[in-house]
């Protein structure tokens, strides 16, 4: 009886021969670690919904970022909990507020890292909604004052690049713009350019103290059914400036990442988001599946799909997996 001459279980043979023909490779410069910073402790606080993660003090953020970066983590991605919230977000662009003050100390305890600031109004907002409101609606071309306020706040701080993660139409021109007026050309523009509406984000939302007073953010955010929609999404941003364009959630839209690979030249990264990470955590805990390997196989589908680089709350873990 014949049999086809090719055999492809010649590459999976030995352990050495699998890595020789791997087509998909991680390695911690892949990853940027997101890091939460209260401006009110004075030590860390344990976040219920994300086993593993917490909220920061300066100090142990600054600690944190160093150990990443010992990792070979090249980047952290900073989001600020304010101690005060009105509905105009003003200490989201206080220049003494917690992340000017985040950005500053990085910058000195570890200068070689990239530091990257999450522009948004959610966090800052008693309301919780991601910019000025005018009755129960959000104002998008009011909003991009604030946007551009607090993104150059962040540049003033010495920020490497800022993050507009709030899907108001035009955010990227008005905050190129604003940089370029005030002298910071080189200040990069990473968009959350097809950032979809999903319940993926509730863990999130505990760390940063952010869900919205009522409502949802369906009318800003994505619709989980539209894959064209994304591709005009992110074709605007890059034709604003946006430096990096950004899909996310990741593994719920492992096709948008896949077409935008296909469509665009621009550096593409992706976002491994809190539900998507404690849903693998509460799995392995339950001894349901091996944590660890969930972990990687996640990683490697995002980075497979053509991710440039991931953003996850796993970095350090995946750094030491991927070494």
């Amino acid at each position: 009886m014949s049999f086809p001459t090719q055999r492809m279980r010649r590459y999976r043979k030995t352990k050495t021969l699998r890595r020789l023909f791997e087509e998909t490779r991680l390695v911690p410069s892949d990853f940027i670690l997101p890091l939460f910073i209260d401006e009110g402790l004075k030590w860390p606080e344990s976040i219920a919904s994300m086993p593993g993660v917490v909220r920061h003090s300066f100090s142990s953020m600054a600690r944190e970022a160093a150990a990443a970066y010992r990792l070979g983590i090249q980047g952290v991605l900073l989001f600020g909990i304010p101690k005060k919230k009105n509905a105009q977000a003003t200490e989201a662009y206080n220049l003494k507020g917690v992340i000017p003050r985040a950005v500053k100390l990085l910058k000195k305890e570890v200068p070689e890292l990239s530091v990257i600031t999450d522009v948004c109004a959610c966090e800052y907002t008693s309301h919780g909604h991601c910019g000025i409101l005018r009755g129960n609606d959000l104002d998008n071309d009011q909003s991009l004052g604030l946007l551009q306020r607090i993104a150059l706040s962040h540049a003033s701080a010495g920020v490497d690049m800022v993050a507009p993660s709030d899907m108001m139409d035009g955010r990227i021109r008005a905050i190129r713009q604003a940089l370029d007026q005030k002298g910071f050309s080189m200040t990069s523009i990473l968009s959350y350019a097809a950032k979809f509406s999903t319940c993926f984000y509730g863990p999130f939302r505990d760390a940063a103290d952010s869900a919205p007073a009522f409502g949802d953010r369906k009318t800003y955010q994505m619709q989980a059914s539209n894959s064209r929609e994304a591709m005009r999404e992110i074709q605007l941003d890059v034709e604003e400036g946006a430096d990096v364009v950004m899909v996310k959630p990741a593994l719920m839209a492992l096709d948008i990442i896949a077409k935008a690979r296909w469509r665009f030249q621009h550096p593409l990264w992706a976002y491994h988001v809190s539900g998507e990470y404690a849903m693998v955590k509460a799995a392995g805990k339950m001894g349901w599946l091996d944590e660890e390997e969930a972990m990687a196989e996640s990683l490697l589908a995002i980075k497979r799909a053509g991710a440039d680089r991931i953003i996850t709350y796993w970095a350090k873990e995946a750094s030491k997996f991927f070494k």
